[in-house]
């Protein structure tokens, strides 16, 4: 069985024209009928059956059967097609254009109700099923209903021409043969070739018979062929009830008869174009049954028996033709003459192709046809042979032959690719069809023509309805944006509002929105706003739809975002909602307007992540003075429109001005300074000192004071690029006073008039606020009115942080109470102001003691008896108290003693006296001056931040009150100090400081230096005066050290340290004890005393400068050791240490202080440690099980392996002293020249076995010395041998023998070292060390000669 071909659009159906005799006219009219077209409109396309014999049936060129599922036929009057034609097709195309867009603007009100109405009453599944909406029908109906022929293709060229009488007259034959004579005023470029139909209506009515009216119809038959019809009708009278029928095709207005190119021939027609008709009712048809039969079976008969065989005939012909020019190229026949044609061949006699309706020519009209390569589309020719069988074949359902054909015609350039797309089957060649069709009408360089737009909506039209839009590998909604163009008209609009509404059903919502905005854009122009407003409201909606992200949930809780709360691009919304405000003002729905104007202000900026960038461009800056200027004026029209009924509570900022999370609450004494986790840190260290002395609480800061305003820093960040205002701003204040119920008196809040802020601009304003007596006040809300229009309410509340502590916690989002800011308001019974004496700007040198001052005063209502100072514990400083002076004869002294904790402990607070002041307590309204030193320890800028406690007396709570100095130090002295054995016996080191001048302006006096050790006593080498430093300049001095007589606390504190590190490495605990005190000699280099290291305010600050540096070097060292276990592990003292203290003093400013030189060890160790390392080595393995604990004890470990504690050297150390010039007279004999080596043993615990070998074995190891010195030659005693005990040394003299005058090093030696001793075994060695000569600088002897007297 046949496949059932697809039917065609409507518009590519035949067109069939009627000429209707007067009579017939006038008999429809008196029957109530529509002219003969309309009646038979009524019946296309033809009724189909389930039964096969129901299908108009055609058949291929191949005699193949193809059932057609429809068949659609377009009826005219042949003298409207006519007067069509005589118009300018250009013209005729404008005003089908305007007459389209003024359908769309008088009936768009109209098919919004409807579709808006059937949108809320259908599911979004069933409108799926049906994508057409009421604008695009009507745009389909008025193309397809355009009949009148084109010079650009030939559908709408008449296929057949019927030409019906009625037997109303009495010689019914004769005015059809005057029909039949009539001339048919075409243009040339329509193909005359149709198909001649006569048709003889029979009414019940008619003066002849039946037999007479059968009789007239065979005479037709003998005359004109049997391409005619007798139709019988009943015409009842009255008529019958009006029967609804499809809705025929809109058609353009009559052309005015100024638009004609030719004069006025309606003259001519009045008798066959009746002027006056009578209206009928749309969509209803007054015909009985029996007549719609009647006609009905007309139709079809016209078609199965005439029309189609005359068209498969006319097809089979021209296909002959067809083929026969595709058998052979042309080009090989060219080819052939070029190579063997002759010169004399008579040319070839030009057949006419024979009329492929020969056989029926009695009832065909046929002219001359067109040959078979006629050009068709660039000028006025009738259509060519090869496309009219190409639209045949089309029609008639034969789609092999009729895509043949078109693919011909597209290769020629002759069209073809508008059809393409309906016969082929859905694939992306298809596209390439569309694309080409769409450029052959349309430039890119210029505006399309009126022609060219209404071609272009042709196709889109016929596209639309012939093929399946909605298949992904077509993407038919891209086929009709094309079509549109760049066409501002309203019906390019509606293609690309189809384009949008198929986007949409195929879930492209980001694409229907732009089409819908395209097309919002374009008939805005027009002044179409409803249509306009609704395209821009479906655009909005479909934008709003966030895109489905296939991402894990474990991606948005990662980074904290809210799925539905992630950014997108909004470069689209803003440009929408702008539009869609500014038509809803302009048509009166001003709140509308104002919503829009209010979300615009949210997309125009961010106000939760403002942007640092001053930068703006000019756009941006443009943009949000537009929209803010827009909201203000429809703000204000609906303001003053609405009257009484005023509203506002559905208006919302949708940005926010106000960040609660850096809100924050002023008291009076915040006002000091100092970082927040600073003074944390201090109120920590008083609850921790206090904790073991007593029970009493402190109350934090943090409490305002009854009648005192404190404020509310809001922090304010304009989101826009414009200026804005906000006026009275103020803050909402809840709260509960204790013992009675609150009012709104009870607070007097701060409210500001008005506030401007420039573009982008962030600013804190502080919001004052006074509380009347003790409560608990919460500020939840800031108020404003935004542009002094809109009343906003802004939370001052914020989430709470994330909790993780427990397992479902860390599931789930589980989020602390809000933050909400609190104000604790209590009485002012203890109160205490302090503040420096000097606000000036304090510039410091680096190690200046400065002499400042604090005013302390009692603004309380109760006396104040307890007061302390708490500080950090880097900070130096000195609290003056009465007896700290030093007497005469101390100060004469050169040397002193002093006993130290030797402690790093932390200073712990200090208890300001109050002995002075009366009752031991500081009244209400009474003072005082708190003098105290403070020492620049560090380089660069800080801030002094003190901590003052109090409270009434005993029992009672503390209370505590800042007290902040900013301060800068910079670099004056620059100090370096270093040792060497020395070089002759009256010293065992040798030490040079180095002291310079940094400062580029001030110049400094080195008035004293003193040296600190607890094992070392120093003395001056070198002048010992008073030093004047200009900037740049340095002086050096030379110090002798040599161990002091008595040590005390020296080897309880080595000790001390060895059993606490044994400790720590075998991983035991360590026991909170303090190191023994230690017993420190001062000594007095330079010989002005003026200074003395035992006054209070110099020892406590050399105590606190030590301990710091202490504090650090520790917790660089040994970070893996608690800091907390530093105080009770290390001392504040190395028993070998050797400190230097220089004191400098500027006498033109007045200032002074000291520079402590810290970190020198002397003297001999011997890896005191080395056992304990080596014991905890072995058996780490086994008390570790996880790597990190591993690798923890293994970096402690390293650290003590490579600490001053665990130092191991050789302790002997052999110095030679080299002689002056040696004179010798060497024509007498050689010279013997004693040489002095020492031997030193700079350890202090242990003995020390030497070897000591001149002129050894040399080996392959020994690197050579200088090669321009005489090599020595010692003779005598080679080897010396001995014991040294600890800081003994011994001078050895061996001998150096000359033969002639030159300089000899004196290498060749090598030292052998056993350190160890005396046990009840015998000696027993721990070390062993060997040591050669320098290569670098070896001592040397010169020897010169001399002449004999």
């Amino acid at each position: 069985m046949a496949r059932v071909a697809s039917a065609v659009p409507p518009s590519l159906s035949p067109h069939i024209c009627i000429i209707s005799s007067p009579d017939l006219a006038d008999l429809l009219s008196a029957s109530s009928l529509p002219p003969l077209p309309q009646i038979l409109r009524s019946f296309s396309p033809l009724p189909q059956g389930e039964m096969h014999l129901l299908h108009i049936t055609t058949r291929t060129t191949s005699l193949t059967p193809v059932p057609l599922a429809s068949f659609s036929l377009r009826f005219s009057e042949l003298a409207e097609i006519e007067e069509g034609c005589r118009e300018d097709e250009e013209r005729r195309a404008g005003r089908t254009i305007d007459w389209i867009s003024a359908r769309i603007s008088s009936r768009c009100v109209k098919w919004l109700e409807d579709w808006e109405r059937v949108e809320a009453a259908t599911a979004e599944k069933d409108r799926a099923s049906s994508p057409r909406t009421p604008w695009w029908n009507d745009l389909r109906h008025c193309v397809e209903g355009d009949h009148i022929p084109s010079k650009y293709e030939a559908w709408n060229h008449p296929v057949a021409i019927v030409l019906a009488v009625s037997t109303m007259l009495p010689n019914p034959l004769q005015t059809l043969a005057q029909l039949h004579a009539r001339p048919i005023e075409l243009p040339s470029w329509v193909d005359n070739t149709h198909l001649r139909y006569s048709l003889i209506v029979h009414p019940e009515n008619s003066p002849l018979s039946n037999e007479e009216a059968t009789a007239l119809f065979n005479a037709v038959k003998r005359q004109y062929g049997l391409h005619s019809y007798l139709l019988p009708l009943v015409l009842p009278s009255p008529p019958p009830p009006p029967v609804p029928v499809p809705m025929p095709p809109l058609q353009l207005p009559p052309i005015p008869q100024s638009a004609l190119n030719t004069p006025d021939l309606s003259a001519t027609r009045s008798k066959s174009v009746p002027n006056s008709r009578p209206t009928h009712e749309v969509n209803t048809l007054r015909m009985n049954e029996q007549d719609i039969q009647q006609t009905a079976k007309f139709v079809r008969e016209l078609v199965s028996m005439s029309l189609v065989p005359w068209m498969e005939k006319c097809v089979a012909d021209w296909n002959e033709n067809f083929a026969s020019t595709r058998r052979l190229p042309s080009r090989l026949f060219s080819s052939t003459r070029r190579l063997f044609g002759s010169g004399s061949a008579s040319p070839a006699p030009v057949q006419t192709p024979t009329s492929p309706i020969s056989s029926v020519s009695s009832g065909i009209w046929s002219g001359s046809q067109t040959s078979i390569t006629g050009v068709f589309a660039g000028g006025h020719a009738p259509p060519s042979q090869q496309r009219r069988l190409a639209e045949f074949a089309t029609i008639l359902g034969d789609l092999k032959l009729a895509v043949g054909v078109w693919e011909s015609l597209r290769k020629d350039g002759k069209g073809g690719s508008e059809i393409l797309p309906l016969l082929l089957s859905p694939s992306p060649a298809v596209t390439v069809h569309v694309t080409h069709a769409l450029s052959t009408i349309t430039s890119s360089a210029a505006e399309a023509s009126a022609s060219a737009q209404l071609r272009a909506l042709t196709y889109a039209v016929r596209w639309e309805a012939g093929t399946d839009f909605m298949a992904s590998s077509l993407e038919g909604d891209r086929w009709l944006v094309w079509a549109a163009s760049s066409a501002e008209e309203p019906p390019s609009a509606l293609l690309l509002a189809q384009a949008g509404h198929l986007s949409s059903q195929r879930q492209a919502r980001r694409r229907a929105a732009l089409w819908y905005l395209f097309a919002a854009n374009r008939l805005e122009t027009s002044g179409i706003k409803p249509l306009t407003v609704y395209f821009l409201r479906k655009a909005h909606e479909l934008y709003k739809i966030s895109p489905e992200k296939d991402l894990s949930p474990s991606f948005w809780d990662a980074d904290g975002i809210e799925m539905q709360a992630s950014p997108r691009f909004d470069g689209i919304l803003p440009g929408l909602e702008h539009a869609l405000g500014r038509l809803y003002y302009s048509t009166g729905e001003v709140r509308r307007a104002v919503q829009f104007f209010l979300s615009l202000l949210g997309r125009s900026s961010d106000p939760i992540c403002p942007s640092d960038d001053a930068s703006e461009t000019p756009d941006d800056l443009t943009m949000d003075n537009v929209f803010l200027e827009d909201f203000r004026v429809a703000f204000q029209h609906l303001k003053d429109t609405s009257g009484p009924e005023f509203r506002t509570t559905d208006l919302t900022l949708p940005v926010a001005f106000f960040n609660p999370r850096l809100t924050r609450v002023r008291l009076p004494g915040d006002a000091v300074g100092g970082d927040p986790v600073t003074w944390q840190s201090r109120e920590d260290s008083w609850i921790l000192f206090w904790g073991t002395r007593g029970k009493e609480v402190l109350h934090r800061t943090g409490k305002a004071t009854a009648n005192e305003a404190f404020w509310v820093d809001l922090v304010v960040h304009n989101p826009f690029n414009a200026e804005v205002n906000l006026s009275d701003l103020t803050v909402v204040v809840t709260g509960l006073p204790s013992g009675s119920e609150w009012t709104p008196d009870l607070v007097d809040v701060e409210v500001l008039d008005d506030i401007i802020l420039d573009p982008k601009e962030t600013r804190t304003i502080p919001m004052s606020i006074l509380a009347k007596q003790p409560m608990n006040l919460q500020i939840t809300h800031v108020s404003y009115s935004f542009l002094s229009l809109l009343p906003v309410r802004e939370s001052l509340v914020s989430r709470g942080r994330r909790l993780q502590d427990k397992p479902y916690q860390r599931q789930n989002k589980v989020y602390a109470p809000d933050v909400v800011v609190k104000v604790e308001v209590e009485d002012a019974a203890q109160r205490l102001s302090a503040e420096f004496f000097d606000d000036n700007r304090l510039v410091l040198y680096h190690g200046e003691c400065r002499q400042m001052r604090i005013w302390l005063s009692n603004i309380g209502t109760h006396a104040i008896g307890d007061i302390w100072l708490i500080s950090g514990q880097e900070d130096e400083f000195w609290v003056e108290e009465s007896g700290d002076e030093v007497t005469a004869e101390a100060s004469a002294l050169s040397s002193q003693t002093f006993d130290s904790d030797n402690s790093l402990l932390p200073r712990s607070p200090y208890r300001i006296p109050l002995t002075s002041l009366e009752n031991s307590s500081l009244a209400p309204g009474a003072n005082f001056e708190l003098p105290f030193v403070l020492h620049a320890n560090k380089l660069g800028e800080h801030e002094l931040c003190l901590l003052l406690t109090f409270r009434e007396g005993k029992g009672q709570a503390f209370h505590s009150v800042r007290l902040a100095r900013f301060f800068e130090v910079h670099p004056l002295l620059s100090a370096t100090l270093t040792f060497q054995p020395g070089q002759r016996l009256e010293h065992l080191f040798t030490s040079n400081l180095d002291v310079r001048n940094i400062s580029s302006l001030t110049s400094v006096s080195v008035s004293q230096v003193v040296t600190l050790s607890p094992t070392w006593s120093c003395k001056s080498l070198t002048s010992s005066e008073r030093k004047n430093l200009l900037p740049s300049q340095s002086f050096q001095a030379l110090i002798g050290v040599n161990p002091r007589d008595e040590t005390a606390g020296s080897n309880d504190t080595f000790l001390f340290v060895i059993n606490k590190l044994t400790n720590v490495l075998k991983g035991q605990s360590v026991e909170e004890t303090q190191p023994p005190p230690i017993n420190i000699l001062c000594n007095y280099i330079n010989e002005i005393h003026n200074y003395s290291i035992k006054a209070r305010s110099t020892m406590s600050l050399l105590h606190q400068r030590r301990r710091n540096i202490i504090t650090r070097e520790l917790a660089t060292r040994h970070p893996y050791i608690a800091p907390a276990l530093h105080p009770y592990i290390f001392p504040l003292y190395h028993p070998h240490s050797l400190d230097i203290i220089l004191f400098w003093d500027i006498p033109s400013h007045g200032r002074s202080g000291h520079v402590l030189v810290s970190g020198a060890i002397l003297g001999a160790e011997h890896g005191a440690l080395n056992a304990v390392i080596q014991e905890t080595e072995e058996t780490k393995a086994k008390r570790f099980i996880y790597a990190e604990a591993q690798r923890e004890g293994s970096n402690i470990l390293e650290a003590i392996r490579g600490s001053e504690w665990n130092a191991e050297m050789n302790p002997i150390s052999l110095v030679v002293i080299e002689p002056d010039i040696i004179k010798h007279n060497f024509s007498e004999t050689s010279c013997q020249v004693p040489i002095t080596l020492v031997l030193r043993n700079f350890s202090m615990t242990h003995s020390s076995k030497y070897t000591l070998k001149l002129a050894p074995e040399a080996t392959s190891d020994d690197p050579s010395g200088p090669n321009d010195l005489a090599p020595p030659s010692w003779i005598g005693r080679l080897t010396f041998r001995g014991t040294l005990e600890p800081m003994q040394h011994v001078a050895l003299k061996p001998t150096l023998l000359v033969s002639g005058p030159d300089t000899y090093t004196l290498e060749g030696w090598q030292l052998e070292v056993e350190v160890g001793q005396m046990t009840d075994q015998g000696w027993r060695t721990i070390y062993r060390y060997l040591e050669k000569p320098p290569k670098d600088h070896p001592p040397c002897v010169t020897v010169v000669t001399v002449a004999p007297p």
